[in-house]
């Protein structure tokens, strides 16, 4: 093949929108099926930025980020009582999902972002690939990129024998409008990515943008993230059960979770949480929850489909790399391509051995930050390791945004 292919992209979230534009600019016709009926946005809080992240954004001035972003400048540790335990100068930058969704769909358009459209099967020979969807609709491809996320249907159709492993834990996740917190608080999470980790737990805040974009101290939102542990089995399942009587998957969505249990979490915040962490704790007006779990894959190519991102590996968040990595697997992609001038079995049969390493690397990191912090107890604050990053911890700090 010596022209670009046509692709098609199965997931709209940051992945699949990233990917259908960096392919479209090496010369591909691409489309984006997305299952949901309505667009993405009030999905996910806060975002920590990597340069891999947001790169499509950066290299085609598509955004000021620093306009949008939030940062902090230290990493700070407290002990029970609220006192410091260990502060570094570490900077981070923070940002919305909604920011960031809504300026890659604004860039890629509309008219080849389909929503509504669950794919259901994928069949594939020597020279295309096709794609079914619920409705019945069936698309022709050269290249399918399966950015379909944790739960991604590519990945059972094409390994089914792949399981989500649950990690123990789940993790809490609110906000808090910065000027509904005390000012003794907002003191204590100044300017900072403030940690605490005691018996079974550790939490963390940080502040992002509102809902409006607005990044003004004082008019932002706190982010808080709470891991708890969970036995597996009906305590968990119990959990997941919504206010409607649903048991759900991964994750449970703002005013989904059950009263008795968000009484819990605000009995367990009061209880064993540092003061400041606790009142964003007690503040957050809709606790949601994702349960952690890793997937591991031994394959991302599969003749002319692939997976990017969460539909291969899904991590734990410990090192706020995961958006970061699937957007690293597409720019990978598209080098491949370019160096495969078009012929896509050859192109992820180069693209996919380093993708696998990089997977297998991050997911061990993040498995054991994680089972460090909720099982042996063994953090310690200022620890480097602990640092935010894709291939090595920290190297998403002191990022460039403006």
């Amino acid at each position: 093949m010596n022209r670009m292919p046509r692709a098609a992209v199965i997931g709209g979230s940051l992945i699949g929108l990233t990917t259908g534009l960096v392919l479209r600019d090496l010369g591909c016709e691409v489309d984006v099926y997305e299952r949901s009926r309505v667009p993405l946005e009030g999905r996910g809080v806060g975002i920590v930025l990597h340069p891999a992240t947001v790169r499509y954004l950066l290299e085609n001035r598509l955004l000021d980020l620093a306009a949008v972003s939030t940062s902090a400048a230290v990493h700070r540790y407290l002990a029970r009582d609220g006192s410091v335990l260990a502060e570094e100068a570490r900077r981070h930058h923070f940002t919305g999902y909604n920011t960031l969704y809504g300026t890659l769909l604004t860039a890629f358009g509309r008219e080849r972002y389909h929503l509504g459209c669950e794919a259901t099967a994928i069949e594939q020979d020597e020279g295309r690939v096709r794609v079914t969807f619920a409705s019945g609709d069936r698309v022709d491809a050269d290249l399918l990129v399966a950015a379909d996320g944790v739960s991604s249907f590519a990945r059972r159709a094409m390994i089914p024998d792949v399981r989500p492993r649950y990690g123990g834990y789940v993790g809490w996740r609110g906000v808090v409008a910065e000027q509904d917190l005390t000012a003794e608080t907002l003191a204590a999470l100044d300017d900072a990515l403030t940690y605490f980790a005691g018996p079974g737990t550790h939490a963390l805040t940080y502040p992002i943008p509102s809902y409006d974009g607005t990044v003004d101290p004082g008019r932002r939102l706190m982010n808080l993230v709470w891991y708890r542990n969970v036995p597996e089995g009906s305590p968990l399942a119990d959990l997941l059960t919504d206010r409607s009587g649903r048991q759900r998957e991964v994750s449970l969505p703002p005013g989904a979770v059950r009263e008795e249990h968000l009484a819990d979490f605000r009995d367990t915040a009061r209880a064993t949480l540092p003061p400041a962490i606790a009142e964003v704790a007690l503040r957050a007006a809709e606790p949601f929850l994702q349960v952690m779990i890793d997937v591991e894959v031994s394959r991302m190519a599969f003749g002319r489909v692939c997976l990017a991102g969460d539909a291969a590996f899904s991590v734990r968040p410990h090192a706020a790399a995961a958006t970061a990595k699937g957007a690293d697997d597409v720019w990978a992609l598209a080098e491949a391509l370019r160096e495969a001038a078009g012929d896509v079995p050859a192109a992820l049969r180069a693209w996919e051995p380093a993708r696998l390493e990089l997977g297998r690397a991050l997911l061990a990191r993040t498995r054991d930050l994680g089972e460090g912090a909720q099982f042996r107890g063994d953090w310690v604050p200022g620890d480097p390791s602990l640092t935010f990053g894709l291939r090595e911890p920290g190297d998403s700090a002191d990022m460039r945004v403006s």
